[in-house]
């Protein structure tokens, strides 16, 4: 499979009734989520919870869903952080997992500039011989890495992709005239997967693929066969439950939603909250109306 797959699923991190990653279950949902479609999964990214789980859960978690699915879909480990040494340090250990790549997160709160943004995704992509994603999520992390600074990285052999969640689809048009043909631009947002193949994008690193994942590899496929009536009416068939599984933060209501239609994964840890009883509804009537519960 070219790249790292076209469908990838930010995997969710089951917990337990207190709040203990709970493997079994994260075994059993990686080998779920890769048998409805996704042709990768992103392990401890931040619908994974990436901030609030030790270095040690995140091990044991990465090296259970590479047992589990390792082989038949690429696995991703988130290893970002706004810590440049604590990132090398857990990219050199996931490095002897078996995993296919490393995804980077854009570092948050300390707000570097476009230099400092480029000699941290630099540093920790060379201490390491594993194909890296750079994600890019500025209503996040308060920066935003410009087109010019991808440029910059996609010359270091090993950053091959970049998942964008800027939610501006000029900037991603711009990444497509900067970066390199081989480059691997990924929607970060389902509802601008479609979009974002239009300018030039390669798949999306998904949430709702925890729900949808067929009809999601499905508009991508009818999308690069040109069937590109087919792709839109798929998207818009989708686009109430993308909308509804960002109607607070996530994976607050992505956790939610599996537990509705019968695949629980437990709860959120703090600082999250579990949604609202109107938030929940909202995310019930929507996965009626979808005829997923």
């Amino acid at each position: 499979m070219a790249g790292f797959g076209r469908l990838l699923t930010a995997m969710v991190s089951p917990f337990n009734n207190e709040l203990g990653l709970d493997y079994d279950k994260a075994a059993a949902l990686a080998e779920k989520l890769y048998k409805g479609g996704s042709d990768g999964l992103v392990v401890c990214g931040t619908t994974g919870e990436s901030p609030t789980l030790t270095a040690e859960e995140k091990l044991k978690l990465i090296q259970v869903v590479v047992d589990a699915v390792g082989g038949k879909a690429t696995v991703l480990a988130g290893t970002g952080s706004n810590n440049t040494a604590e990132s090398v340090e857990l990219t050199k250990a996931v490095q002897r997992l078996g995993v296919d790549g490393i995804m980077l997160v854009a570092p948050y709160y300390n707000k570097p500039s476009q230099e400092g943004l480029y000699q941290h995704f630099r540093t920790i992509a060379q201490s390491s011989s594993l194909p890296v994603m750079i994600y890019n999520i500025p209503g996040r992390t308060g920066v935003n890495i410009l087109p010019e600074t991808m440029a910059r990285l996609a010359e270091i052999p090993n950053i091959v992709a970049i998942k964008e969640s800027s939610g501006n689809l000029e900037q991603v048009a711009k990444l497509r005239r900067l970066l390199p043909k081989e480059f691997f631009i990924y929607s970060g947002d389902d509802s601008l997967t479609l979009p974002i193949l239009s300018v030039g994008g390669y798949g999306v690193v998904s949430v709702a693929s925890h729900l949808v994942g067929r009809r999601i590899k499905d508009m991508i496929e009818a999308y690069t066969q040109g069937k590109v009536a087919v792709a839109a009416q798929i998207n818009t068939e989708l686009l109430p439950l993308f909308k509804s599984l960002f109607i607070t933060t996530n994976p607050v209501p992505v956790k939610l939603a599996l537990k509705i239609v019968g695949n629980p994964v437990g709860e959120v840890r703090l600082p999250l909250v579990s949604a609202t009883e109107e938030e929940a509804q909202a995310i019930r009537k929507t996965l009626e109306e979808m005829h997923l519960v």
